[in-house]
């Protein structure tokens, strides 16, 4: 098979090489399947700066979610899974020709489902549906702060609370992607490129506070949000996208750390407030049932017309590193996919 290595760290358009390797063969509780596009998430673009820890050493396969058909099935596995075309979390190994992965990152998808917006399933819309009802949950009538929220999990996060009657505040860098937004029905859409969304969402609530913020940004964002909290606020951080706008190697990171201040455990007892992390790495290594669970209900979902994936553009693989890019410089919204 052929697939997209990782050879080097830093700009896209020579990290990559496409090589011949061994298609890989499904253990127990594993399908083998045949890929037609893997997605693209920003934590690849960290990988390929070096930033990301849990990447695997170069030279290495990335890939967290995919669409294709189950070719194979491990010993065990039901044989009448073979041809169903599905969306896949995988725990890297997508950009690839062919990809194992538990069965418990797998779910059936229709055919009429695009490449990127099924793909997105796996990755962005877990992840959201973790944040939103695993880690935390979200409650009618409740003021969310959905930080990048054009993008994939932003787009996810906002169809999720929408669906529960939330007053979203949300953020972004264009007004092409403000217009979406609005488009989508969020209620306070804010350019944080044009204003500082502290201020603004001060102005917007007057004596009330923020439930909940969905945060994949980190850095100067962190403290920001957590003064727009009120009593029984929680704040739910999955990312670190500051860092890959940040030079100066480990300087830098201590640099977003500084930025994020000191934190105190006992100060958020005191105002009941809560912090939770999020790296669906970690609860599919050891709570898979929780990927498979989440994937079922999205796609219920989608099925019910609640939620509806966005795609971002279906690049062919000898664009990879347009794709990269773009992705990186903030240029998309919704989904990627990169097709073989």
């Amino acid at each position: 098979m052929r697939a997209a290595v990782l050879v080097r760290n830093g700009n896209a358009a020579d990290a990559f090489e496409i090589r011949e390797m061994k298609r890989p063969v499904p253990k127990s509780g594993e399908v083998c399947i045949r890929v037609e596009a893997f997605g693209l998430n920003f934590a690849d673009v960290m990988a390929r700066q070096g930033l990301y820890r849990e990447a695997p050493p170069l030279p290495s396969v990335l890939g967290y979610d995919l669409v294709g058909t189950i070719e194979e099935v491990g010993p065990g596995a039901d044989d009448t899974l073979v041809g169903k075309r599905v969306a896949a979390m995988t725990r890297f190994g997508a950009y690839a020709e062919y990809c194992v992965t538990r069965l418990t990152g797998v779910v059936e998808v229709p055919a009429e489902l695009g490449l990127a917006e099924a793909c997105a399933f796996g990755t962005q819309y877990t992840t959201a549906w973790h944040a939103a009802f695993q880690s935390t949950n979200i409650h009618r009538g409740e003021r969310v702060l959905i930080h990048a929220a054009a993008g994939g999990v932003g787009t996810a996060l906002t169809q999720l609370a929408l669906w529960k009657g939330c007053e979203i505040y949300a953020t972004a860098g264009s007004e092409e992607k403000i217009q979406q937004l609005r488009e989508m029905g969020v209620h306070h859409p804010i350019n944080y490129r044009e204003t500082d969304y502290e201020e603004a969402i001060r102005k917007l609530l007057g004596e009330a506070r923020l439930d909940l913020s969905f945060n994949a940004i980190a850095g100067s964002t962190f403290k920001k949000d957590m003064r727009l909290l009120g009593a029984g606020g929680r704040l739910v951080l999955y990312g670190a996208a500051e860092r890959a706008g940040m030079k100066g190697g480990k300087l830098a990171t201590l640099r977003l750390l500084w930025k994020m201040g000191l934190f105190i455990p006992l100060l958020c007892m005191a105002k009941s407030q809560s912090i939770v992390g999020v790296n669906m790495l970690k609860i599919a290594d050891h709570k898979p049932e929780r990927i498979a669970e989440g994937l079922e209900r999205l796609m219920e979902l989608y099925q019910e017309g609640v939620i509806a994936p966005r795609s971002g553009g279906v690049y062919p693989i000898d664009r990879l590193a347009e794709a990269h890019e773009a992705l990186e410089e903030r240029h998309t919204t919704g989904k990627l996919a990169v097709q073989w």
